[in-house]
């Protein structure tokens, strides 16, 4: 059978040397996340130019931002997942039928987010705290956001499906797309350059729009092509039930996994700030540091994710193990090689940022706490990826919330701040330890580490290899006789 276009646009990891095929799958990865950081860092840089209510109304945004990317992000993991697995069983035309399901479930949540989210707007606002100049500013954001949703919500569908095929670079280069036109239209819009009049955070919201618009155009050329690893059919955009109910359990743990990862976020920083302006500082940049580990573990995750699904719809999971343990390993020595540089250097690596001396010192104890331990939690989340590649989102969550709101928060309140209390009828008397700051950093160390045991313990039992197109690929195909790689390949 001659090669379709799809499958040379594709990495195949059901065949080959391992190492070099996730490496290929892994760094437009990487890139895209890195690209998506540098875009957040300059969307914030240039509303930092207007005032400082219009910085604290775009930060107010961002965990309410972060409850609608996982939303997306929980519908598109199971995109992944059945693509990938569908294409390892050498089944396109399956593939092909999840993307058009996905794009209709996508359209449909966002549609109703934005709805909501728009007429609600304003008492949303009043609940998440913002006041005065800072509510003027947020609001002015937030509504052309919401405007924005489907875009962004189809933005994901578009990079899951082809990710989920193999085609990671396509994948990348739509977040270039989407991030390079942000930062480039951002300074006009927000600053009103040239003819264009100065909009404030407002501008930051459009020059988003238009970014994301942009994408989606691009998104939907590639995926009607057919030429990028899968293909978007007209006729595919006729509800499917049974891929819709698919996407759905599959999804929904991804998608609370975000929020708890969201909302325990938003509890640590609240704990942080407790301890002063210094310590709160110290802290804003060593996340900062560690969100370069975790865009690139993260990355690395996904690729496993598609490695793994490939493999187990071939039905080799031994290959599907040795891909997600070749990632894990990997991953692991990059960032203690990154960690190792940042402990050896650690006022260095602070004064990149800043120049006060005590926000130095408190970095300095910040990195020789965490950094040790970053490789662990590296681990962890290709792992995740790993789990949600064989579609397995259940676990993957359930170690996000092991991580953080078991091993973490209540950790935190325990080493970190003096407080009692008398335990019912026995009388015992238990408080915290009364650590401070360094207490918040230990926590965060002591949670990687348990996470880490947890999550090389749950891999190692196997129960994640059974994969999710078994017996209800009939029903949710629909079709009878032999199906045919090149079937996502031929002329419409």
């Amino acid at each position: 059978m001659a090669e379709t276009d799809s499958q040379r646009k594709r990495v195949d990891m059901t065949t080959g040397a391992i190492p070099p095929k996730l490496l290929h799958l892994a760094w437009p990865l990487v890139l895209g996340n890195l690209l998506q950081t540098f875009y957040n860092l300059a969307d914030m840089f240039w509303v930092g130019r207007v005032s400082s209510e219009s910085v604290a109304a775009v930060s107010l945004m961002f965990p309410l931002s972060w409850m609608f990317v996982s939303t997306a992000m929980g519908i598109t993991a199971a995109t992944i997942a059945l693509v990938s697995q569908y294409v390892g069983a050498d089944d396109d035309r399956m593939a092909d039928k999840v993307v058009g399901q996905t794009i209709l479930l996508t359209l449909a949540v966002s549609s109703v987010l934005a709805a909501v989210g728009l007429y609600f707007r304003r008492p949303l606002l009043t609940l998440i705290g913002a006041r005065d100049q800072v509510f003027v500013e947020a609001l002015a954001y937030i509504e052309v956001i919401f405007l924005a949703l489907p875009l962004t919500f189809l933005f994901f569908a578009f990079r899951s499906s082809l990710q989920g095929a193999g085609d990671t670079k396509t994948a990348m280069w739509l977040v270039f797309i989407s991030a390079g036109i942000n930062v480039v239209l951002d300074p006009f819009f927000i600053l009103g350059w040239g003819p264009f009049p100065e909009m404030g955070t407002r501008g930051a919201a459009v020059a988003t729009f238009i970014a994301r618009a942009f994408a989606t155009v691009a998104g939907i050329y590639i995926l009607l092509d057919g030429r990028f690893g899968v293909r978007l059919r007209l006729e595919d955009l006729t509800p499917n039930v049974a891929i819709l109910k698919q996407l759905v359990d599959i999804g929904y743990p991804s998608t609370i996994d975000g929020w708890a990862r969201s909302f325990a976020s938003v509890a640590m920083a609240g704990f942080v700030a407790r301890f002063g302006a210094n310590p709160t500082a110290a802290y804003g940049i060593g996340v900062r540091l560690m969100s370069v580990t975790w865009a690139v573990s993260g990355a690395v995750g996904n690729a496993t994710a598609t490695g793994v699904g490939q493999n187990l719809g071939a039905k080799t999971p031994d290959r599907a193990a040795a891909v997600a343990r070749t990632a894990t390993a990997g991953t692991m020595v990059l960032i203690a090689a990154v960690a190792a540089v940042l402990i050896a250097f650690p006022a260095q690596a602070m004064r990149i940022f800043v120049a006060d001396p005590d926000v130095i010192a408190e970095g300095v104890v910040f990195l020789r706490i965490m950094a040790p331990f970053w490789a662990l939690f590296a681990g962890v989340m290709v792992i995740q990826g790993a789990f949600r590649g064989a579609g397995n989102t259940r676990e993957a969550m359930v170690l996000s919330f092991l991580s953080r709101w078991i091993f973490r928060v209540p950790v935190a309140l325990v080493l970190a701040f003096a407080w009692t209390v008398t335990v019912p009828i026995v009388g015992l008397e238990i408080g915290g330890l009364e650590w401070g700051i360094e207490g918040i950093w230990w926590a965060y160390s002591f949670g990687m580490v348990a996470s880490f045991v947890v999550a090389v313990g749950w891999f190692r039992l196997g129960t994640w290899t059974e994969g999710v197109i078994g017996d209800e690929q009939e029903t949710a195909d629909g079709m009878d006789g032999p199906r045919d790689r090149s079937s996502s390949g031929d002329a419409s």
